[in-house]
């Protein structure tokens, strides 16, 4: 199946939740002759929102991949779409595809232009360097606006967005665009849904500003073409189309600009040619010079080509069950070749894996496929332990691809199966969600032995809760939510620990001490700084201090959280020549991590999250009133369509059930979105009250 790379597409479409992303990639489909209707989602019958959960509720939940062939300038192309949740508790999703895709749509309602998760998005796609095309959709909608979209997309995005189209008409009277490459009008045919389009002259009232942005169109890429530059200043009538399209592209692929369409994929108006200039100006494989992998003996950089002679190398970007098939891995091969039926080495687990079927997808049905190269992405099945974020290559040229790093959780929920014989239905169903989802976490309070499931978000962790009822038929009782909240030092205290234990026979000693302080600027775990002189502790010894340090962390010591961050430098101590061991030190370590952390100041850290509330201008005043006894602090207010945007910071602990009382205050006009942002110490009443209750809750799991 060897294909030429140049024809393939692996791209992403993204966007804020409701600005149209699986209606127009339903249009896709439809338009590519994958499927023969149109599957819409207020009908709940989109092809690729096929969880139950996504139709109901008509938003998308993970990511799925679905692979179509499109028709342009006479060459097949092929291409590898995957279709990303806009909502704000599943970015992880939009994240890993980020990681793997070489061009990404974006799409913007032309009503509500851009919104928080367009940025949350657009944020993710600048560290990627992932270049992108603007869609503005929804232009047949009352208020549809293209060019204040494009100027939104300038001041918010920061990004230079340039039109390549100009709208013919809008809301109800919206039927084509003025193509500025061409400098012609197109007007999409109805009795086949928009499969063609005529060319019509450009409206009269049109012709001086479709002349300006033509303009302008040609300024920004000129200066990716020397000639064209000449032409422009001396003669830009005998600018062909091919020059302005391959200037446009180089300035595309180096993220100088973005290039903006606008149609509506609702009324099946404007795709096809978003398509066709995916087609013309988004990265093949071949455009990346490669990715840089890294030598697991040597760390040196290894590049990685797109060419299916070179070794293989790959990355496991997702992990979804199939009732059908089981377990999918879903890949993207960077270099080299992979039949079905061979062996890949898994560089984290350090073991072979047999792929026994290689699929190419198609939203959640599969056609088996005998291989998969250099270039493309596929769902592989039969392996025992694979992760998102494994690099799977050549077990003779080992490298590590860079993986994903993934937000830690906010939000906990205790949960118990509701009978007894589904205890271990339940385990291995939380098992498998955790795989598939790495912000999903599991863990066993040890305090009182409940499971606690935790998560990006409330409906992060109701959808989880669904699936589990749904899918693995488990029913579950569930506590109320608790903030995943951590603790950190403000003080510096030194310390001598001595550990002595003597039963008969050998005896256990170990004697340390150390300097505990808050860890240097940003620095995330244990900071361990060995400062021992002249074998006061042998050297052996020193590692199982800081590992009984770093096992304390898990558990702090005002109300169990866990520690952010630590700095400990071990200066001084002693040992017994016959008594002293490994583990005598690292239970020294953790005596002294109990015992001197409440001299240090501690104090408990709470998840603060970014909230931007949209509202009528008459509740303005409610709102904010609202916000204010939630602990929220103001960082700014602006004007969108009409609307009132509130931005604040507010503490994760305040907003339980805010989306109900938000719909109160307003008579149910307002929305919010919601992410975390970062912690930050908790005021000493919120302090008090959660360690008293973490007390009572220890005390309580004692009694039983």
């Amino acid at each position: 199946m060897s294909r030429d790379l140049k024809y393939t597409r692996n791209i992403g479409i993204a966007a804020h939740i409701d600005a149209g992303k699986t209606t127009t990639t339903e249009r896709i489909l439809y338009y590519a002759g994958v499927s023969h209707k149109i599957g819409e989602v207020h009908e709940g019958a989109a092809t690729m929102d096929w969880m139950a959960q996504e139709q109901e509720r008509g938003i998308t939940i993970t990511s799925a991949a679905t692979t179509v062939n499109w028709k342009y300038r006479n060459h097949n192309y092929h291409m590898n779409i995957i279709d990303t949740p806009g909502h704000v508790d599943f970015t992880v999703e939009v994240n890993r595809s980020l990681r793997v895709l070489d061009g990404l749509v974006f799409l913007f309602s032309a009503v509500d232009g851009v919104e928080p998760q367009s940025e949350t998005n657009w944020r993710l796609a600048n560290n990627y360097n992932v270049p992108r095309i603007g869609f503005v959709n929804k232009m047949d909608r009352s208020g549809a606006d293209f060019l204040n979209v494009v100027k939104q997309v300038k001041e918010m995005l920061g990004s230079v967005a340039i039109p390549l189209q100009l709208p013919i008409g809008a809301e109800d009277q919206f039927k084509g665009v003025v193509d500025l490459i061409n400098f012609r009008g197109i007007v999409w045919n109805e009795h086949d849904k928009g499969m063609t389009f005529t060319e019509v002259p450009i409206p009269d009232d049109m012709l001086d500003e479709a002349t300006e942005w033509r303009e302008k169109l040609l300024e920004a890429v000129a200066e990716f073409d020397d000639s064209l530059m000449e032409k422009f200043f001396e003669d830009p009538t005998t600018i062909t189309e091919r020059e302005v399209l391959d200037a446009l592209r180089q300035a595309t692929l180096a993220g100088k600009i973005v290039p903006m369409t606008c149609g509506s994929s609702f009324k099946n108006k404007g795709v096809q040619t978003m398509l066709d200039y995916v087609m013309e100006l988004m990265p093949s494989p071949l455009d990346s010079k490669g990715v840089v992998g890294t030598n697991p003996d040597t760390g040196a950089e290894i590049l990685v080509k797109p060419d299916v002679k070179e070794p293989f190398a790959a990355l496991a970007f997702k992990i979804a069950t199939d009732p059908f098939v089981g377990r999918l891995c879903f890949i993207r091969v960077y270099s080299g070749n992979l039949d079905a039926g061979s062996y890949v080495y898994n560089m984290r687990s350090e073991n072979k894996e047999r792929i026994s079927r290689i699929f190419q997808m198609h939203a959640n049905k599969q056609n088996p496929i005998p291989n998969v190269g250099a270039g493309d992405i596929a769902a592989v099945v039969g392996f025992k332990d694979i992760k998102t974020g494994d690099t799977l290559c050549d077990e003779k040229n080992q490298l590590v691809l860079e993986s994903m790093v993934f937000p830690e959780p906010v939000i906990g929920l205790a949960i118990e199966p509701k009978t007894q014989a589904d205890v271990d239905k339940l385990g291995m169903a939380l098992g498998k969600l955790a795989e598939e989802d790495p912000t999903f976490r599991v863990q066993t309070d040890e305090d009182t032995g409940q499971t606690v499931i935790s998560g990006m978000g409330e409906l992060h962790l109701d959808i989880l809760m669904d699936r589990l009822k749904r899918e693995f038929k488990v029913e579950v009782n569930q506590g109320a939510p608790q903030v995943a909240y951590k603790e950190a030092i403000t003080g510096t205290v030194q310390h001598r620990e001595t550990y002595k234990k003597q039963t008969g026979g050998r005896g256990k000693f170990a004697d340390i001490q150390v300097v505990i302080s808050p860890a240097d600027d940003e620095k995330e775990g244990l900071q361990f700084v060995n400062e021992i002189v002249g074998g006061a502790i042998p050297r052996e010894f020193i590692p199982s201090v800081e590992k009984g340090f770093k096992s304390a962390m898990d558990n702090g010591v005002l109300a169990g959280f866990p520690l952010t961050s630590l700095k400990v430098r071990l200066i001084d101590g002693s040992f017994h020549a016959v008594d002293s061991d490994a583990l005598s030190f690292e239970i020294a370590g953790r005596s002294a991590f109990r015992e001197a952390l409440p001299k240090a100041k501690p104090v408990l850290l709470e998840p603060i999250m970014k909230i931007e509330i949209l509202t009528p201008e008459e509740n303005m005043g409610d709102v904010i009133g609202d916000m204010n006894r939630r602990r929220g602090q103001l960082q700014g207010m602006d004007t969108r369509n009409g609307s009132q945007v509130i931005k604040a910071m507010v503490p994760l602990s305040e907003m339980f059930g805010y989306v109900t009382q938000l719909r109160t205050i307003t008579s149910g006009r307002a929305t919010s979105t919601m992410e975390f942002d970062h912690y930050e110490p908790a005021p000493r009443n919120v302090q008090d009250e959660v360690v008293a209750k973490s007390k009572g809750r220890r005390k309580g799991g004692d009694d039983e």
